[in-house]
């Protein structure tokens, strides 16, 4: 085989690198998970928990399995996002398993399902921009998993929110894969109407303005999100989708009107539900006025968690020493208060600082890459897992309504936890595919400079001979 041929070939191979960062950072969230994990178990019975080993081995095999498998499939990828996962989910079930032993041996079990689901992501997306072409395809899947709990006998409802669906044992809330194929939805339908959308074309007095006809979208997204809050009752994941596609509309055009189109609707939307819709009612006067005779009786759950980061102040009353298992449903809507008491302040603004390293190494991927498409998939995915987090904390805080959302990674519930670690593995392939032309193009520039190097030795020895 010549040179030339043996450059080429070394230049389609994929880009290898050495993940030795991501993997120190897991074992660092290893230590920092078991150790809360024994701090939680001597502050609470005053000795160490008999299955320590069996913890450690279980959270070792499952995040070095998918460590192992991402060096496979992934090797070029973000090295940040699977120990940041990693340390938010084993913080979570350090508080699950001080609160709830049985939910906790559920919660290991969807961490490995989790784990199988990001391995099976990776192998089979080999290329994110290739789902651009199931572009409607994605819309029927994911409004189909809305409407899903709306079939009789299927669906059930909870809190007096209709978002699960029940087969067997096992229960799961299917918007939480429905709110991904709306991020590809959106990224793909916003790739290819950027133009339209970003240029004003039609006056109107003195002044362009974009054509009506494209402002129709906004308008779908928003009596679409009012539907899913009047039919399925839950104010937080109509929140959820309309500020995923508010966001998605101006980073892709980039147009001020829009966001404030977007408010004035939002504004119109929140004032028509909480006069027709009971439980957005009810959610705001509990936002209000809590403390009222009339409403305790509902918001107790929230006081509770009130009281409990109170009694936390700056650093917290210490792993195991807490009284949050007073507060209802505290392994899963109010786990953010649960770390805020046994942790404090601090553990709060540790925890709120790893969601933030997570969304900026998200939008660091978008912003580098390869395509439109994918710089807005990659977009929606991070802000899907950015706005869930500030909006349960928000809420827990008393800076928006409470809207029941799960806290990512760390909340106890199966369906959330296995869509929070898809959307990881997503990024990651997204991520891989941002430097693979990179490393392929310097190979490709290499190997041509090296085939140039020798054509031109080869012509000087054959002109020396020649004279």
């Amino acid at each position: 085989m010549s040179d030339h041929r043996r450059a080429s070939a070394r230049a389609t191979e994929p880009v290898a690198r050495s993940r030795s960062a991501e993997l120190t950072l897991l074992v660092l969230s290893w230590i920092v998970t078991s150790s809360f994990y024994a701090l939680a178990w001597v502050g609470a019975v005053g000795h160490l928990p008999p299955r320590l080993w069996l913890f450690l081995a279980g959270l070792i095999t499952i995040s070095l399995g998918m460590h192992l498998a991402i060096r496979r499939l992934a090797p070029a990828s973000s090295q940040v996002l699977l120990p940041i996962a990693t340390l938010l989910n084993g913080i979570g079930y350090v508080e699950i398993a001080r609160w709830d032993p049985a939910e906790a041996a559920y919660q290991s079990l969807w961490f490995l399902v989790s784990g199988v689901a990001l391995v099976v992501t990776l192998a089979l997306v080999r290329r994110v921009r290739d789902l651009d072409r199931y572009r409607y395809l994605t819309l029927v899947g994911a409004v189909g998993l809305l409407l899903l709990p709306l079939v009789p006998g299927l669906g059930i409802s909870v809190g007096g929110a209709r978002l699960w669906i029940g087969l067997g044992p096992i229960s799961f809330q299917p918007i939480e894969i429905a709110k991904i194929l709306l991020a590809f939805f959106f990224a793909s339908y916003f790739a290819a109407n950027t133009p339209m959308l970003s240029t004003p074309t039609q006056r109107i007095g003195r002044f362009l303005v974009v054509p009506p006809r494209a402002l129709l979208p906004v308008l779908v997204a928003w009596g679409f999100a009012i539907a899913v809050l009047g039919v399925e009752d839950d104010i937080g994941f109509a929140m959820l989708l309309f500020a995923l596609f508010l966001a998605l509309l101006w980073v892709s055009t980039g147009r001020k009107t829009y966001v404030v189109l977007g408010g004035a609707l939002f504004v119109a939307g929140a004032g028509i539900a909480a006069r027709y819709f009971s439980q957005v009612h009810v959610r705001v006067g509990l936002w209000l006025d809590p403390w009222s005779s009339a409403n305790f009786a509902f918001s107790h759950q929230l006081a509770y968690g009130w009281f409990s980061l109170a009694a936390g102040g700056v650093t917290g009353t210490g792993l195991g020493l807490g009284q949050s298992g007073t507060i209802p449903e505290v392994t899963s809507d109010m786990i953010f208060a649960a770390i805020g008491e046994e942790l404090g302040l601090i553990g709060i603004l540790a925890v709120l600082g790893l969601f933030v390293l997570f969304v900026g190494e998200g939008f660091r991927i978008a912003q580098r890459a390869t395509s439109p498409y994918v710089r807005l998939a990659a977009t929606g995915l991070t802000t899907v897992v950015g706005l869930q987090a500030f909006f349960i904390a928000a809420g827990v805080l008393r800076i928006l309504p409470f809207t029941g959302i799960t806290l990512p990674f760390m909340a106890y519930g199966g369906s959330s936890l296995v869509a929070n670690y898809i959307i990881v593995a997503l990024l990651l392939r997204i991520s891989d595919e941002n430097a693979a032309p990179r490393g392929g193009g310097e190979l490709r520039r290499g190997a041509h400079l090296r085939s140039r190097r020798s054509s031109t030795s080869a012509s000087q020895s054959t002109g020396a001979t020649t004279g």
